[in-house]
């Protein structure tokens, strides 16, 4: 027997439907955990461990001090916002039934190094995130715009930006 997979845009319509009608019929399968485990590497260099993946190495540029082996922390943010949304605009175009013929988002962080660097107090972390999303495909700009709006109402890494997240670090 073969088995008939529909997909667009590269989504198998049928596991994103399936894994919602589970979560519909099992509210408890929609909690979920995931962890990453980071090992230092000398100096600025680590190196995180997720799942069965190769290890992703994180570094800093020389105009920090790093070695620039690979992206730093906060260009990882960077990208896992983006990455998150790219998924979000894959999964809800396939389930509207939109074709995206291209897809490109652009992430830019706004950051002031004076607290990391312990010169004075304030916020370490980002000041303004500017996300700019290009997407090419022939629906029209309502749908698209419906898009949108419901990828952005609706991101796991854009939530937790975008709002306080109690962060509890211990040490061992």
């Amino acid at each position: 027997m073969t088995e008939v997979t529909t997909q667009l845009n590269s989504v198998e319509i049928g596991k994103v439907a399936s894994l919602a009608a589970k979560i519909q019929e099992e509210p408890s399968v929609a909690e979920t955990k995931w962890s990453a485990e980071v090992n230092w590497k000398g100096g600025f260099r680590s190196e995180a461990k997720i799942r069965d993946f190769s290890p992703t190495v994180s570094d800093e540029p020389p105009s920090l001090g790093g070695s620039d082996t690979g992206p730093n922390p906060v260009e990882q943010v960077l990208a896992a916002l983006g990455n998150c949304l790219a998924v979000g605009y894959a999964a809800g175009a396939t389930m509207a039934g939109i074709k995206l013929n291209n897809l490109s988002i652009k992430v830019d962080g706004d950051l002031d190094l004076h607290t990391f660097l312990g010169l004075k107090d304030g916020n370490a972390g980002f000041s303004n995130i500017l996300v700019s999303v290009d997407i090419d495909s022939d629906a029209s700009s309502e749908a698209l715009q419906e898009l949108h709006k419901n990828v952005t109402a609706t991101s796991p890494v854009g939530h937790t930006l975008s709002r306080s997240v109690p962060v509890d670090i211990k040490l061992a």
